[in-house]
């Protein structure tokens, strides 16, 4: 018996349920990329790289290969800068983070490539992709955090947030629009690009670079005359990221959801209830835990910790909503899964609400561990349920390819033409079940 079989009847369940299954027959994939940077460079770099990547490769596994550079390079910070701060740290490592973060986004990019070129694409690719684009979130953003030297500060919860919630409302969009949309700047691409720059930075001068103030430096002094005195280059990044965040994704992000909900006849506050209220609240109690004078994830370096425990929630949250996508499910209800993060911040925050301590430091410590270790757990069953699930339904494997099946070359054609005029891709007259 498989260790999903076991699973599934250790906890009496059919889930994903084969009635919601059935709607893998109707999946389409569609994407739209309006990055010159993309359309002009890059995408003669991915076609390069793709030949590399022999046939009998899985998509799936290149995907999973990519996020293991991610996962090694925040091994490392475990390892040299577990505080955040990368001050002391080997210069060495920033180089990693570069590359890793460069053959993460190449991997990431040929992964589709390869299930066109052997014929393999699925809705399983998609929600594997995206469940590693999830994880991968918080690793970028626990490198950007060290490569920053930002450590154990209000501006590391910032950019930590930032970034879930970017590719939080992406994925929300995706779900109403049935397009997964990059605009002419996007984090995928230029945020990436932003970020190795940033990387090579670091190992180049060093984290503590970044925190010069750009008053002191006569090249850059020209910029103090729009900034307030003592502005680091860290903060440019971090409060750049958010100004972007709001300005430029947020505006197109709840501009697409609302006239998908126009088109569809859904209601908009309803939508936004579902949607958006629980990545809001749950950006709000992280940042209000964090940030409680009574609590000990800051001031005793226990923010590393908290960023592994609720990547791994995110990752989850996010991957739901690309199941219901696919499924044709109703948007999953969140508010449910962050229920314990917003009870730790109502806890840590107690001493000042009603005056009374609830919750010591050293307990705080352990339900933070405890939240690491339960949603490792039901994510790691979710995941392999799922797989399964899919795998089953759609007769593949997730990581092997059982038969190669190449395109036409004239299919190839009509698909690069398409992604290269960000025109988006119906993959599913290209499955293979």
């Amino acid at each position: 018996m498989s260790i999903a079989a076991q699973l599934r009847q250790y906890l009496d369940t059919d889930f994903p349920s084969q009635e919601r299954l059935e709607y893998l027959r109707y999946y389409k994939y569609a994407a739209v990329d309006k990055s010159y940077i993309t359309k002009y460079f890059l995408r003669h770099y991915w076609n390069w790289a793709i030949e590399w990547f022999p046939l009998w490769m899985a998509p799936n596994l290149i995907t999973l290969i990519g996020l293991f550079f991610m996962m090694f390079n925040v091994l490392l910070v475990y390892i040299y800068a577990p505080d955040l701060d990368g001050m002391n740290a080997p210069s060495w490592i920033y180089l990693s983070f570069a590359i890793g973060l460069w053959l993460y986004s190449t991997f990431d990019n040929v992964d589709g490539k390869q299930a066109r070129r052997t014929g393999t694409s699925s809705p399983l690719g998609e929600l594997f992709d995206h469940g590693c684009d999830a994880l991968n979130t918080t690793y970028v953003a626990i490198l950007q955090i060290v490569a920053l030297g930002l450590g154990q500060s209000h501006l590391a919860v910032i950019l930590f947030i930032t970034t879930m919630i970017g590719f939080y409302l992406s994925t929300a969009e995706e779900y109403y629009t049935g397009v997964l949309y990059l605009g002419i700047v996007n984090g995928p691409t230029e945020g990436i690009l932003l970020t190795c720059a940033a990387f090579l930075w670091s190992w180049l001068y060093g984290a503590s670079s970044w925190h010069i103030p750009l008053d002191t430096i006569p090249s850059a002094s020209w910029l103090t005359h729009w900034l307030p005195a003592r502005t680091t280059g860290a903060e440019i990044f971090v409060w750049g990221t958010v100004f972007f965040f709001v300005v430029t994704h947020c505006t197109m992000v709840f501009h697409s959801m609302y006239v998908a909900c126009q088109k569809k006849g859904l209601h908009i506050g309803q939508a936004a209830s579902e949607s958006i209220l629980p990545i809001a609240v749950f950006g709000m109690a992280q940042y209000y835990w964090c940030m409680s004078p009574y609590s000990i994830l800051l001031s005793n370096e226990h923010f590393f910790l908290f960023t592994l425990a609720n990547g791994t929630l995110f990752g989850l949250m996010a991957s739901s909503i690309i199941l219901a996508h696919l499924t044709c499910a109703r948007f999953p209800n969140l508010l449910i899964m962050i229920s314990p993060v917003i009870m730790m911040a109502v806890l840590v925050n107690a001493p000042a609400m009603i005056g009374l301590q609830l919750i010591s430091g050293r307990l705080e410590l352990v339900l933070l561990w405890t939240e690491l270790v339960a949603y490792v757990i039901i994510y790691g069953a979710w995941v392999i349920l799922v797989i399964d699930g899919f795998c089953r339904y759609l007769g593949i494997r997730c990581l092997v390819i059982s038969r190669t099946k190449t395109l036409d070359p004239s299919q190839q054609d009509e698909i690069i033409n398409a992604e290269e005029q960000g025109i988006p891709v119906d993959s599913s007259q290209y499955r293979t079940f």
